[in-house]
């Protein structure tokens, strides 16, 4: 593409580039919104920046909600600058002077995808894109054709082209690519018949096979994967992840620079077996109370949501009948005032009808100040609601999180009293077990071994502490997070109400006024 552009200026997408793009692309209607409401690039759906001799992607990610991006025709040389662009689901690139296909990881709602007429040499950088249908790829120098096998990974593919690509020469082409992306509808434009995809099948049967049986041993190990993960963030969402079994136990130990050494002391061993088995037992306990606690949270928050919609409802009811019954009688009224015999009848009649929009306006405001009374009460008492489960939440982590303690502090005082043991037996040369040379350095005196098992015992206290605080700032953060949007939510919708209210009147008003009234004469 760059001859075309030899003598002019390459660009880079900057404000002053979409501002002019966007200014090009409004309506009449559109700008008569801009200018009362205000313009958010979040607003924008599609954008439009072809043939516009841009050399670098810039400067896009205000556009967080768009949907379709052109970029075709330019003078692009490296795909970059779109990973904001997250809800994206049409993308053309055609036509540019891209060399490698990068950039895209974030695409992931990406469906139709143009990168025809670049200098691409190999299909890579794409395993994000598992919604695509659609993807050009012609005119690009893609020479070897075993490359189009990375197309079985989309399995909504059935549109693809490839024409114009040094692989295409390949005599295989046809039913290699129809063999391997045996999803596809389309090819290089041209519907994939029936009998060229038996075809294709008979001939690659024996290839296809045992790829077939590979990817579908990698597609349960995916789904197993992913259920063990789903399952992980609902335990993250109880705030209870990891307690359903030995991990903090285990934790506890790993992160024990002395606990080794001792465990080698003579009855440590059963010591520690036991202990295990008790604090896992709490652990699990726990971890049972939170999947129970964070369903009554979920309840809780689904029952506030309900009542308030049904609150809301009755309202949003009661405004559309004070509208409907406006709406009755302002037809007729207009066409008095515009059918008026005299200037003076019309100008009464529109009086009335002014006195009718106002009597309008203050019943919508009204209900509109009774809703957000209602809503108030109700959003305090969700408060207290949410306050009173968090806080009973709380005191019973606090409590089975003081039964690990009490269990550590069981544990230390018996590893205490074996350590001593062992140690006055060392003194004595009465050991009957022979200990490696590091714990044998513990058992010169008392203090040393006093010492190692008091570090020992304070690593896995502070452990303790550690996870039971993590739960706790999960909850008061749950808590301030559940509450605080709930009140922003009302702020935003009673602003968003009073706006469609005054609008809604305007317009009303501006109607009025827009009619002719034939004035008086002698």
């Amino acid at each position: 593409m760059s001859h075309l552009y030899e003598n002019i200026e390459p660009n880079v997408i900057d404000d002053e580039l979409v501002q002019k793009v966007l200014e090009e692309e409004r309506t009449e209607d559109i700008e008569k919104i801009v200018r009362r409401e205000g313009f958010n690039f979040k607003d924008v759906k599609e954008l439009q920046l072809s043939f516009r001799n841009i050399l670098q992607i810039a400067n896009l990610w205000q556009f967080e909600n768009l949907t379709k991006l052109q970029l075709d025709n330019n003078i692009i040389e490296k795909v970059e600058a779109l990973e904001s662009l997250v809800h994206l689901v049409w993308l053309d690139l055609s036509f540019n002077n891209i060399e490698v296909i990068e950039g895209l990881d974030t695409l992931v709602k990406l469906q139709d995808l143009s990168l025809y007429s670049n200098r691409i040499s190999k299909i890579e950088n794409m395993d994000t894109l598992q919604e695509l249908q659609i993807f050009s790829i012609g005119k690009n120098n893609l020479t070897t054709l075993e490359d189009v096998v990375y197309f079985r990974r989309f399995k909504h593919l059935r549109t693809l082209n490839l024409a114009g690509n040094p692989l295409c020469d390949d005599n295989r082409y046809m039913l290699y690519v129809v063999a391997y992306v045996p999803n596809l509808v389309y090819l290089d434009f041209k519907l994939v018949r029936d009998s060229t995809r038996e075809e294709a099948v008979l001939q690659y049967q024996y290839h296809i096979e045992p790829l077939e049986q590979e990817e579908a041993e990698v597609l349960a190990q995916l789904e197993d994967k992913q259920a063990k993960q789903k399952q992980l963030e609902y335990h993250k969402t109880a705030f209870v992840e990891y307690l359903n079994g030995s991990f903090l136990f285990d934790s506890m130990f790993a992160e024990d620079t002395e606990a080794a050494k001792l465990a080698c002391l003579p009855g440590v061993d059963d010591l520690l077996q036991a202990y295990r088995e008790e604090f896992v037992s709490v652990c699990e306990s726990l971890f049972n109370y939170g999947l129970k606690e964070h369903e009554n949270r979920e309840a809780e928050v689904s029952h506030f949501h309900e009542y308030l919609n049904e609150v809301l409802t009755a309202n949003q009811q009661e405004g559309r009948k004070r509208i409907l019954e406006f709406e009755n009688q302002s037809k007729k009224r207009l066409e008095e005032i515009h059918n008026a015999s005299s200037y003076d009848i019309a100008e009464s009649k529109r009086a009335r009808y002014r006195e009718d929009i106002l009597q309008l306006s203050e019943a919508l405001m009204g209900l509109e100040i009774l809703i957000t009374d209602q809503l108030e009460e109700i959003l305090e008492e969700f408060k207290g609601n949410i306050a009173a489960v968090a806080s009973t939440f709380i005191e019973n982590v606090k409590g089975m999180m003081n039964q690990c303690r009490a269990l550590e502090n069981h544990h230390h005082e018996k590893l205490l009293e074996i350590s001593i043991t062992t140690l006055e037996k060392s003194l004595k040369n009465e050991l009957d077990v022979d200990l490696p040379a590091d714990v044998q350095k513990l058992l010169v005196d008392k203090t040393t071994i006093v010492n190692a098992v008091n570090a020992s015992h304070g690593t896995r206290l502070q452990s303790i502490d550690k996870r039971e605080s993590d739960i706790l700032s999960n909850i008061n953060h749950w808590q301030n997070s559940v509450t605080e949007k709930a009140f922003q939510n009302e702020i935003d919708r009673n602003r968003n109400r009073v706006k469609e209210i005054i609008l809604f009147i305007e317009n009303l008003q501006e109607e009025l006024d827009s009619i002719k009234i034939l004035e008086a004469t002698e």
